[in-house]
C-alpha cells in the first residue's frame, strides 16, 4: 500500500533534521533551514515532493498554531493599550508602502491598477516569521516587538479588503459596498463573541475540563477553541490566522493560558516548520539564477524603503530612535499573505506570470534574509547610533515581561499541606514566593485569596519557565508523585544550574536519587516536614538564627495552630527583609491617567502610593525630579514602594 503524504512527511522532516543540524553547528537559526530545506526537496530543486498542495494544508495549520499561541502570550487590556501603534501606526505603514510601490511601477510603465496592486503585495511583512524569531528571542514585549505586533496585525486586518479591492481594480467584482457592509457586520460579530467567551464562557469551560486532570481532554478542548475560531473568522471572510489570535487572546483571559501554552507548543513547533519549508518550495532556482542581478537589485530596494517606511511610521508615533530603527529591520520583507493575495492577482489578470516569478523570488529571499537581519539588527543599530547620537546606544532596554518578572523570589510547586505550610511561612517573614499547582479548583480558592498561584504542570519546561525558576532564589517541591518529582528535579536543573531546589519526600530510600538528579536538600517525611523546608528557606534568605529560632518555637509552642488557620504569629518579624522595595518601570501606554501629564498633576503618592525617585530618558538620568517633570512615553521611571502600589502604577503606565 502506498501513501504519498506519509512519504512527503518523511523525506520533508528527514531533510529538516540534516539541514537544521548543520546550520545549528554554524550557529544560524533553525527557521533558515527549513527554508533551504524547502528549495531543495521542492518541485524548482531536487522535486521529491509529490504533493506540495498537502503541504500547503500541513504549513497552514502552523500558521494557526504560532498565532494561537502568540494571542495567548497577550491579553485583551495589553492589546486595547496598542491601539494607536495598531491602527495608527499599521494605516501609516501600508498606506506608504502602497502609495511609493504604486509610484514606482507607474514610473516603470505599469497601469495604474496594476501599481497599485503591486502596492497592495510589497506593503505586507510575514507574520509567521516576525513573531516566530521575536517570540524565540523573547522580545515579543520589547518596545520594538510590540511595534512590530502592532503592525503586523493591522496588515492581517487589511489583506481582507485587498482581497475584495482587487477584482474591482481589475473590473472583475460585483456589488463592492455589500460586500464590504456584510463584512463588517461579520467582523463586528466575530468580536462580540470573542468577548463574550473571553469572559463568561471558555474560563467555566477550562475549569471544568481542568478538573477532570485528563491531559487528553485538556489538549483536545484547547485545539478545539483554536480551530473553531478560525473556522468561524475564516467563514466571516477574515483570515484563519487572525481567527486563531483571537482564539489565543479568549484563553489568555483564563487562568489556564501557561498550560495551553505548554500543551500546544510542540505542536506548533512541527506544523511551523511545515509552514517554512512549504515557503522555500516556491522558490524557482532556475529563474533565479537567470534573472540574479534584477532580483538582487529588487532585494536591495525592498529592504532600503519598505525598511525606511517602517521605521518612518515609528517614528511618526514617535518612538525613540533604537525601536525606529530595530522595527524597519524586522519588518523589511514580503510576507506570505501576500502568496495569497498574489494568486487573486493572477486570476484578476492585474499580475502576469513573469512578474509573479519576480515577486516570488524577492518575497523568498527577503524570508531567507530576515533571520540575518535579526541576528545582526541590535549591533547594526548600535553602530548607527553611535554616529548619530553618541551615548544613546547605552539606554537600559527593559521590556514589558522583564518590568513584572519577579526575581531572587521562592517558587513553590504542589500546594498541599506542605506547600500551604510553606507559602504562609513565607508569607510571615515578607519574603517573595509563587506558587505552582495543578489542581484548578486549588487554584482558584487560592487566587481568589491573593496568592501568588498559577496553573500548570510542572513537569513541562515551558511551566517552570513560566514562573521564572532560571531567576528563583530557591525552589521547593513538594509533591506526592515520586516519578514526577524526579521529572521537575532533572528539568529545573537543565534550566538552571544554580537555583537552589529543596525537594519533600516521603521514603528515606529515595534522597540520594534526587540528589544524584540535582536536588540541592531531600527532605523525608519522617522530619517535621514543614518546619524543616520553611527553616532552610529563611536561612536561604539570611534570617538571622536567633529570629528563626524564635519562630519554630513560637510554632511548637502554639502546637502547630499557626498552620491550621489564618493567625499571624505576632513574636515574629524578621529585621533583615525591607518592606518596601525599589522597581523600574517602563512607559508603555499611548495614552491614559498618567503618559503626558506632569507628577503634579497625576499626584503619584496620592493616587497611587509610589514616590518616584529618578526617571531615564533617552539615555539621560534626571536624578532630581521635580513636581513639574512630566512622564512620558519610553520614559524608565524609578520608583519605591510596596509592591500593591507599584503594580498600580505599573498597570495606569501600561
Amino acid at each position: 500500500m502506498h501513501f504519498p503524504l506519509l512519504q512527503d512527511i518523511v523525506v520533508l522532516l528527514g531533510f529538516s533534521v540534516v539541514v537544521v543540524l548543520l546550520l545549528q553547528r554554524l550557529r544560524l537559526p533553525s527557521v533558515l533551514g527549513f527554508l533551504v530545506t524547502g528549495i531543495i526537496i521542492g518541485p524548482f530543486g531536487f522535486g521529491l515532493i509529490e504533493n506540495p498542495e498537502q503541504i500547503e494544508i500541513l504549513s497552514e495549520i502552523g500558521v494557526i498554531l504560532l498565532m494561537f499561541v502568540i494571542g495567548m502570550e497577550l491579553s485583551i487590556k495589553q492589546l486595547a493599550s496598542m491601539k494607536r501603534t495598531v491602527f495608527l501606526g499599521g494605516l501609516l505603514q501600508v498606506g506608504l508602502s502602497i502609495i511609493v510601490t504604486a509610484f514606482i511601477f507607474s514610473v516603470l510603465g505599469f497601469s495604474w491598477n496594476e501599481a497599485v496592486f503591486m502596492g497592495f503585495l510589497f506593503s505586507l511583512s510575514s507574520t509567521a516569521i516576525v513573531l516566530k524569531i521575536l517570540y524565540d528571542r523573547n522580545e515579543i514585549t520589547a518596545p520594538h516587538g510590540r511595534m512590530a505586533l502592532g503592525i503586523l496585525i493591522f496588515q492581517d486586518l487589511i489583506v481582507v479588503p485587498m482581497m475584495l479591492i482587487t477584482p474591482m481594480m481589475a473590473g472583475t467584482t460585483g456589488d463592492l459596498y455589500n460586500e464590504v457592509l456584510l463584512l463588517v457586520l461579520k467582523s463586528a460579530l466575530v468580536l462580540a463573541l470573542t468577548y463574550v467567551g473571553a469572559k463568561y464562557l471558555v474560563p467555566r469551560a477550562m475549569y471544568l475540563i481542568a478538573q477532570t486532570k485528563s491531559k487528553e481532554l485538556f489538549l483536545l478542548a484547547t485545539i478545539a477553541l483554536c480551530f473553531t475560531v478560525a473556522f468561524i473568522t475564516a467563514s466571516a471572510g477574515l483570515s484563519l490566522a487572525f481567527g486563531a489570535f483571537l482564539a489565543g487572546l479568549i484563553i489568555s483571559e483564563s487562568d489556564y493560558s501557561h498550560q495551553a501554552t505548554s500543551t500546544i507548543l510542540p505542536f506548533r513547533e512541527l506544523f511551523i516548520s511545515f509552514f517554512f519549508i512549504s515557503i522555500g518550495m516556491l522558490l524557482d532556482l532556475d529563474f533565479f539564477m537567470k534573472n540574479a542581478a534584477v532580483i538582487m537589485l529588487m532585494v536591495v530596494v525592498v529592504f532600503i524603503l519598505k525598511g525606511g517606511v517602517v521605521s518612518l511610521t515609528a517614528a511618526a508615533l514617535k518612538y525613540p530612535i533604537r525601536t525606529v530603527l530595530l522595527t524597519g529591520m524586522a519588518l523589511f520583507q514580503v510576507g506570505e499573505f501576500a502568496f495569497i493575495l498574489s494568486r487573486i492577482g493572477i486570476e484578476s489578470g492585474l499580475l502576469l506570470e513573469e512578474m509573479n516569478q519576480y515577486f516570488l523570488s524577492v518575497s523568498v529571499f527577503t524570508m531567507l534574509l530576515t533571520p540575518f537581519v535579526f541576528l545582526f539588527s541590535g549591533r547594526a543599530t548600535n553602530f548607527i547610533l553611535r554616529k548619530i547620537a553618541p551615548g544613546s546606544h547605552r539606554t537600559v532596554s527593559l521590556s514589558r515581561q522583564d518590568a513584572q518578572e519577579p526575581e531572587d523570589h521562592l517558587l513553590i510547586i504542589g500546594y498541599g499541606i506542605n506547600g500551604a505550610n510553606l507559602a504562609k511561612a513565607a508569607k510571615y517573614a515578607d519574603i517573595p514566593y509563587m506558587i505552582l499547582e495543578l489542581n484548578p479548583q486549588i487554584v482558584r480558592q487560592q487566587k481568589a485569596r491573593g496568592e501568588p498561584i498559577i496553573y500548570g504542570d510542572a513537569v513541562q519546561e515551558h511551566m517552570l519557565e513560566a514562573v521564572h525558576v532560571n531567576k528563583a532564589r530557591i525552589v521547593v517541591i513538594a509533591i506526592s508523585d515520586p516519578r514526577a518529582t524526579k521529572a521537575i528535579v532533572s528539568n529545573i536543573r537543565h534550566i538552571s544550574p544554580s537555583v537552589h531546589i529543596v525537594v519533600r519526600t516521603r521514603y528515606v530510600k529515595e534522597i540520594e536519587t534526587l540528589l544524584g538528579l540535582g536536588a540541592d536538600e531531600v527532605i523525608p517525611e519522617e522530619f517535621e516536614t514543614s518546619i524543616e523546608i520553611f527553616s532552610r528557606v529563611l536561612t536561604n534568605f539570611l534570617v538571622p538564627l536567633d529570629e528563626l529560632e524564635n519562630l519554630i518555637d513560637s510554632v511548637r509552642a502554639d502546637n502547630y495552630q499557626v498552620f491550621q488557620s489564618h493567625k499571624r504569629l505576632q513574636t515574629f518579624k524578621s529585621s533583615t527583609i525591607p518592606d518596601f522595595k525599589i522597581s523600574c518601570v517602563r512607559v508603555m501606554a499611548d495614552s491614559g491617567a498618567v503618559v503626558g501629564k506632569t507628577i503634579e498633576e497625576v499626584d503619584v503618592r496620592k493616587n497611587y502610593g509610589v514616590n518616584i525617585l529618578a526617571v531615564s530618558r533617552k539615555g539621560q538620568m534626571i536624578k532630581t525630579v521635580f513636581p513639574n517633570v512630566k512622564l512620558l512615553r519610553e520614559d524608565l521611571v524609578f520608583v519605591s514602594g510596596d509592591q500593591e502600589h507599584i503594580d498600580s502604577f505599573y498597570k495606569a503606565v501600561t
